[in-house]
């Protein structure tokens, strides 16, 4: 037996679960998002099924547009309690399995096994979690989590898909620079700027060359996801969110400086107050400004010491937001609080 490294990413999530609370919907478009009214503006899809998604409208989409595009669709609310209630319970159902799990979020997660068979592992786990879940995943099997990753994604729907170092050239090396986890669309743009266009071109790059354009952390880094590298160890204590946010999308834009740092400074309290609900610790304040028509800028400030005290984050979003240029009109505002990190144990793949 050897080690691999799987990735279960859970097919269409948020859109799954609600299609088990409203069965009558299989086989039709529905999207999720707001509060379910997709006249409402300025709210966006939380997920939608694949027959919406073959109709263009995907994670991120304006509810109104998913409405044109797609006007027989189905709209529902969300619902992240219910969504957490089910998450929770396909996660038991990988801890029963002999397996490191390190929870990634709501859908997906990586488990570190020892088999001669990962592809009977990965059909033993899909058909466990859909007997306990009724949900369907995917799963990506690796020599890392890397590999892992992308192979999930070519395994959707609820497929299986292996990925390792022995095939990697023969699977990735014609492919886009952003087909890379962790390489996107703006990334990908400045190393086609360096004429890097495919996987194989920027594996073949000169790390010196990369330093010098992206960094001495960042260059190389990339050509070591080209080559299909990854961290492979897998972290066996439970996933603690890093941080957590409130943003408010306005009906009417706000022009009036007073009024746009009364908002801040009660997305601020929210914000502090989930924190010390949470038993945490905020380390650093990030305000979100979003202008209209679809301009986003963020400014940080870290705080002297880690605090749950609502005046000293509220004073730090605000000196975040003094450090914008508040003449064009505001449609959303957000404030962010980043965590202080408990430390975490770190251990080897079984």
């Amino acid at each position: 037996m050897r080690t691999w490294v799987l990735h279960v990413d859970l097919d269409q999530f948020i859109a799954a679960v609600e299609l088990l609370r409203h069965p009558e919907l299989r086989g039709r478009p529905v999207v999720v998002g707001g509060d379910g009214d997709p006249t409402r503006p300025r709210t966006v899809a939380a997920t939608a099924t694949y027959e919406a998604r073959a109709r263009g409208v995907h994670s991120g989409t304006p509810l109104r547009t998913a409405l044109r595009r797609c006007p027989d669709a189905v709209f529902l609310p969300s619902d992240p309690p219910a969504y957490e209630a089910a998450s929770a319970r396909v996660m038991a159902v990988l801890r029963d399995f002999p397996a490191d799990v390190e929870v990634w979020g709501w859908d997906e997660a990586f488990l570190g096994v020892r088999t001669d068979d990962p592809e009977a592992l990965a059909r033993d786990i899909q058909r466990a979690v859909r007997e306990r879940t009724e949900l369907s995943c995917s799963v990506g099997i690796g020599d890392n989590k890397h590999q892992a990753k992308l192979a999930s994604g070519f395994a959707k729907p609820a497929g299986v898909h292996r990925l390792t170092g022995d095939t990697w050239a023969e699977q990735m090396n014609h492919r886009p620079t952003d087909a890379l986890w962790g390489i996107g669309a703006k990334t990908a743009g400045k190393l086609a700027e360096l004429g890097l266009r495919t996987v194989a071109e920027l594996a073949a790059a000169d790390p010196a060359g990369l330093a010098g354009r992206f960094g001495p952390t960042n260059g190389p880094w990339l050509r070591y996801l080209a080559l299909g590298k990854g961290e492979a160890e897998v972290v066996t204590t439970p996933w603690i969110p890093r941080g957590h946010s409130r943003e408010t999308t306005y009906r009417e834009d706000l022009t009036d400086p007073a009024e746009i740092a009364a908002q801040i400074s009660g997305l601020a309290r929210q914000v502090t107050a989930d924190a010390a609900g949470a038993g945490r610790a905020i380390i650093r304040v990030t305000v979100k400004v979003r202008f209209a028509p679809f301009l986003t800028r963020t400014r940080q400030t870290t705080l002297p010491s880690p605090t749950t005290d609502p005046g000293t984050v509220t004073g730090a979003a605000l000196d975040a937001l003094a450090r914008f240029d508040l003449s064009r009109p505001v449609r959303l505002l957000g404030v962010g609080a980043a965590y202080q990190m408990p430390a975490r144990t770190r251990t080897a793949s079984p």
